[in-house]
């Protein structure tokens, strides 16, 4: 590789976190908790109801910015063939994760549906045919040829990962020749070409195509990597990146969000946003108005987080960055949490205090995940440092050498 990401991903050293990346995989954390907890009014509030793109970008985006420190810099220092042994590993661990997370959810929650009389599992998460045969189409959610619309993100993550070996190998020729690829696949893709069969009983497709959002993913990697130089600070993009949120604003809502947020999806702004949807704004192939919004507010977010990210203080953001450095085990259990959340607002009721109730329950539950795992990971490496240090060690060191990709 001759371009200057080779000499910069080949420094030596270990390398340390961004408490960026970690604020904005904790920040996208929650947004993700509050869009999927089924009767949630804080739904109406999330980022996506101000603009086209929303917490799934930042997921994504942060994933290939840790991927570049977790496996890219392996493929620069020990080789192709290391690095991609290390990337089918955590392809296998993801797709574990995603399997167990699946049949948790559905014995947890029929539990829950027989004992309090909901219907979570048959109406709320639609997974009627998969009960009604559930020996075939366990074969078929093996094969992730039956990928259920609330369990779609982690099969786009995995497949996304496994394209990275390619990427590198592209990349070590051209720097160009990996985004011309990208950028092929990711058009290829809103023409709908590489779609992908969701379930055998329909012609749905993935929810989330990951030929279409590797186009977000590696544009992070490629930040991380250091093949994409960090943007400078510029009055006229500033200008231009607000307005492309401001004129997005009007637009981001449709018939099916009330959006509270400042305005209701009135008939003109729904028309419109219903027009757009079908190839800009689409985010099941990741339409091109979805990534330049995504762009122009990561921009405004990257200035305002300072050089190294200065101007994150506090104790907000220290609660933030604790949930980003653990987003694997905060995520699977994010799902669960939403779900069993949904379940106890519709037992109780739907009233302003229990809204509020429920999901700031929800918030804390978040964190203490990543406060537990955070304790029972680190505890085996304190208790074998001298007492004197450790108190000392830094929490915020771990991972980035063990593969976080999303986290660990």
């Amino acid at each position: 590789m001759t371009d200057r990401a080779t000499t910069k991903t080949a420094a030596p050293g270990r390398a340390t976190r961004d408490p960026r990346l970690d604020f904005f995989r904790g920040l996208g954390m929650f947004i993700i908790l509050y869009a999927h907890i089924p009767g949630s009014e804080f739904v109406n509030w999330i980022p996506a109801r101000f603009g086209f793109s929303d917490a799934t970008e930042i997921f994504v985006c942060c994933s290939g910015f840790a991927s570049s420190f977790a496996f890219g810099r392996t493929f620069i220092k020990a080789g192709w063939r290391i690095g991609a042994t290390r990337i089918l590993y955590r392809v296998w661990q993801v797709y574990w994760a995603h399997v167990g997370v699946f049949i948790v959810s559905v014995a947890s929650l029929a539990w829950l549906d027989g004992k309090l009389g909901t219907k979570v599992v048959s109406e709320e998460l639609n997974l009627e045919p998969f009960l009604a045969n559930p020996g075939p189409d366990l074969g078929h959610f093996l094969t992730l040829t039956y990928v259920p619309n609330f369990f779609d993100i982690l099969p786009m993550y995995l497949v996304i990962l496994a394209m990275v070996p390619l990427m590198m190998a592209l990349a070590g020729k051209s720097f160009r020749a990996m985004v011309a690829f990208s950028l092929i696949l990711w058009l290829a893709t809103n023409f709908h070409l590489t779609d992908l069969p969701a379930e055998p009983w329909s012609d749905r497709p993935w929810f989330f195509n990951p030929f279409g959002w590797q186009l977000v993913f590696f544009t992070g990697f490629s930040f991380g990597m250091g093949w994409l130089p960090a943007p400078p600070r510029d009055g006229r993009l500033i200008a231009l990146s607000i307005l492309i949120l401001a004129a997005a604003m009007p637009f981001s809502c449709h018939w099916g969000f009330e959006c509270y947020a400042l305005w209701g999806a009135s008939p003109w702004s729904a028309e419109i946003h219903e027009a757009l949807l079908p190839a800009l704004i689409d985010k099941t192939h990741f339409g091109v108005l979805r990534y330049v919004h995504f762009l122009a507010l990561a921009y405004l977010a990257f200035l305002l987080a300072g050089e190294g990210g200065r101007a994150l203080r506090g104790w907000f953001v220290e609660a933030m960055m604790r949930v980003g450095q653990k987003t694997l085990a905060v995520f699977l259990s994010g799902l669960l949490i939403a779900q069993w959340l949904g379940v106890v607002l519709t037992v109780i009721g739907h009233g302003p205090l229990m809204q509020i109730a429920v999901n700031l329950g929800g918030s804390f539950a978040l964190y203490g995940v990543a406060v537990t795992v955070d304790y029972f990971k680190n505890a085996g490496k304190r208790a074998s440092l001298p007492p004197a240090r450790r108190q000392s060690a830094p929490a915020t060191q771990q991972g980035i050498a063990d593969g976080v990709a999303p986290a660990e």
